[in-house]
C-alpha cells in the first residue's frame, strides 16, 4: 500500500534528499510495498480540472538513470494534464539497496505507480511514455494489466536490435534474462566496487558516454549535471551493476511488444550507438502500432521536443478517435 506523502521541501524523506536535489521540481510523494521497497514519484494533476487523462513518465536505465531523463516531456505537458514520473528502484531518490535488480523489480514498481496515479483520477486508464529499456518494463506491466493502460509510448525502445533477436531465439520459450552473473559477482567485489564506478562516472566518461547516445557532440549540459550529481550517490552503482550484467534485459522483448493490446506509439532516432532496429518488423504491421523515425539520436524528446509531443498528439488523438 502506498505510504504516507512527501513535498519537495520535505527533507526527511532519506539522506539522499539533502545531498541531491529532485530530478523535477515537482510535487513529490513515495510509494512502498514489499515488492519494490520505496519508490519515489512526481507530478500532480494542475491547478484547473482538465478532461485528459493521466501520463506517467518512465526513464530508461543506465549508470546514472533517473526521472530527469524525462524533463522535457514533464515540464511540456504539467499545464495541460495531470502528468506523473517515477524512480524506478536503485535511481533517483527511490531505495538503492544492493540487491539484484530484474525486470519483475522494475515492473512491480510501474504497476504500483499507475495504479496509484489511476486511483487519483477516478480510475481511468492512464497513458504512458518509458524511454529506451524503461519501455521493456512497461510493455511487461502492459501485458500484465492491459485495462490499466489507455496507451502506451515507447521512445528508442531496447530489444529490436540483433542481439536481442539472438537473445529470444537461445531462450525459446522461457521468460529469461540476459544475466550474466559472473559480471556482476566481479563488479560487486568489495575492494574495488566503488572506486571503479566513480572513474566511469567522471563528467568526462557521461559526457562520452551521453554523445553516444546522442549522436553528436551537442548534448544537453543539465542532464549531464545531473547524471553526475545522481552517480555521486550512496549506493548509485547498485543497480547499474545489474544493467550492464545483463539482468535487466528480457530475452523475450519482442514477444512482449507484440503482445500489446492497446495503442503503441514508438519513436527512434537514426543517429548514435542505439539505431539497430532490425526486429520491428515484427510489429510494423500490428495495427495498434505506429512508428516514426526521426532525425535524431536516442532522446529525440531533448533534440525535438516540438516533433515529439506533435506526434504524440495526434497519435492520442487519433487513439480516442478525433
Amino acid at each position: 500500500m502506498p505510504i504516507a506523502s512527501t513535498t519537495q521541501h520535505e527533507h526527511a524523506v532519506t539522506s539522499r534528499a539533502v545531498t541531491m536535489p529532485p530530478p523535477l521540481a515537482a510535487p513529490r510523494f513515495e510509494l512502498a510495498d514489499a515488492r519494490t521497497g520505496r519508490i519515489t514519484c512526481y507530478g500532480e494533476a494542475p491547478a484547473a480540472p482538465v478532461e485528459q487523462r493521466p501520463l506517467l513518465l518512465i526513464h530508461s536505465v543506465n549508470a546514472a538513470a533517473t526521472a530527469y531523463e524525462m524533463k522535457p516531456l514533464f515540464e511540456h505537458y504539467r499545464t495541460a494534464r495531470p502528468v506523473y514520473a517515477l524512480d524506478l528502484p536503485g535511481f533517483g531518490l527511490s531505495d538503492r539497496p544492493d540487491r539484484i535488480y530484474t525486470p519483475r523489480l522494475m515492473t512491480d514498481a510501474i504497476l504500483l505507480a499507475a495504479n496509484e496515479v489511476r486511483r487519483r483520477h477516478g480510475d481511468v486508464a492512464i497513458d504512458a511514455i518509458a524511454l529506451s529499456l524503461g519501455c521493456e518494463f512497461a510493455a511487461r506491466a502492459g501485458t500484465e494489466a492491459p485495462n490499466l493502460f489507455h496507451t502506451l509510448g515507447l521512445l528508442s525502445p531496447t530489444g529490436f536490435d540483433r542481439r536481442a533477436e539472438a537473445a529470444a531465439k537461445k531462450a525459446g520459450n522461457k521468460d529469461t534474462t540476459r544475466a550474466m552473473p559472473w559480471v556482476r559477482n566481479i563488479l560487486n567485489v568489495s575492494l574495488w566496487k566503488h572506486g571503479f564506478f566513480t572513474l566511469l562516472t567522471s563528467r568526462a566518461s557521461i559526457r562520452f558516454f551521453l554523445q553516444k547516445t546522442f549522436g553528436r557532440k551537442d548534448i544537453d549540459e543539465g542532464l549531464l549535471e545531473y547524471d553526475y550529481i545522481t552517480t555521486h550517490q550512496p549506493g548509485a552503482e547498485n543497480a547499474p551493476y545489474s544493467f550492464v550484467s545483463g539482468y535487466l534485459f528480457s530475452a523475450q522483448a519482442l514477444k512482449l511488444y507484440q503482445a500489446l493490446a492497446m495503442p503503441i506509439w514508438m519513436v527512434h532516432g537514426v543517429r548514435g550507438d542505439f539505431v539497430d532496429y532490425n526486429g520491428k518488423h515484427a510489429v510494423e504491421g500490428l495495427p495498434n502500432w505506429r512508428i516514426e523515425v526521426m532525425q535524431t539520436g536516442a532522446m529525440p524528446h531533448f533534440e525535438q521536443l516540438d516533433k515529439v509531443v506533435a506526434s504524440y498528439d495526434d497519435f492520442l488523438a487519433r487513439a480516442d478517435g478525433h
